[in-house]
């Protein structure tokens, strides 16, 4: 168990107060804490875990700031966690989409999320070592090695070998740009949090990512996320200089999100039937393979 004095040791401080482990995140542990009169944030792999990566995390958030990105200050990190100060706002997608304290702010996200983009794929590559991988050839492998049937699967990995568009820019891709993985206020976008998925690839990668179904939260007709259109988001990214955006790359990297996402719901509840990590939430997400089955069906030239 998580005590005052291990997080102390962390930070160098003297005093640490009010430690508490906050709900969310499938795959890391997030705990609040004031440490000498600081409201701080601590991610950390959960015990048993080997995923590490965390001194990745810290120096691409710093490179993000220096670069215009919204992100909380790093404090401290190691490979294994990551203290951050804590930066006042929601995460919770159905709050953002839903509550009146964000009405005002909903309209203006896509539009934010376009121009934080821009500034995110101008970091420079070499500023951490990270993985270029193949996409196709990395979810086919993965699918694989899982040994489950998946017709829709099949479809879609058909269909995105035989339309895949050329790719013209390498960038740092965040890989898990996406509702609720933004703090957001009433004035908007506050920070990005989460970038254990960042790596090099095509920019527009992290575009058709926000627009993938399940980051709506239900909220269908506002394909950017719950909140907005392409429209705003495309406008927004190429007038912030991050370069012309073809929409048919959009709609391929949506669709390979779309079954991306699938492959990880069977990859986490993997996690936790295979007794690696006992965790509810984990087995619920494998619940939620079937509905990007559905939203890839729908997507797929020929759907009803």
């Amino acid at each position: 168990m998580l005590s005052p004095d291990d997080v102390a040791a962390l930070v160098d401080a003297s005093a640490v107060d009010g430690l508490r482990r906050l709900s969310g995140g499938a795959s890391r542990e997030t705990w609040s804490f004031t440490a000498d009169g600081r409201r701080l944030i601590l991610r950390r792999d959960p015990p048993g875990s080997t995923k590490g990566g965390m001194l990745m995390e810290a120096a691409l958030l710093r490179a993000a700031a220096d670069g215009g990105v919204p992100v909380p200050e790093v404090v401290a990190a190691g490979d294994d966690w990551i203290v951050m100060e804590h930066v006042d706002g929601q995460t919770i997608a159905r709050k953002i989409l839903r509550d009146d304290e964000y009405a005002a702010a909903r309209p203006r996200l896509a539009r934010q999320c376009g121009g934080i983009l821009a500034a995110l794929h101008r970091i420079r590559l070499d500023v951490t070592p990270l993985d270029e991988p193949e996409p196709l050839d990395t979810w086919r492998e993965t699918l694989d090695t899982l040994g489950q049937p998946h017709p829709a699967f099949e479809l879609a990995f058909r269909w995105l070998a035989e339309n895949r568009p050329a790719s013209t820019r390498r960038a740092v891709v965040h890989g898990d740009f996406r509702n609720g993985n933004f703090i957001v206020g009433p004035d908007g976008v506050r920070a990005i949090l989460d970038w254990e998925l960042a790596h090099i690839g095509d920019p527009i990668e992290d575009l058709g990512w926000l627009c993938v179904n399940a980051w709506r939260f239900g909220v269908r007709n506002k394909p950017v996320g719950g909140f907005g259109e392409y429209d705003e988001l495309v406008t927004a990214y190429e007038g912030a200089g991050g370069g012309t955006v073809d929409r048919d790359a959009l709609l391929w990297w949506e669709t390979l999100g779309t079954l991306k996402w699938g492959i990880m719901c069977i990859v986490q509840a993997t996690a936790h039937t295979s007794g690696a990590i006992r965790s509810v939430e984990l087995a619920a997400i494998g619940r939620r393979v079937c509905e990007n089955e559905w939203d890839l069906m729908q997507m797929l030239p020929g759907a009803p």
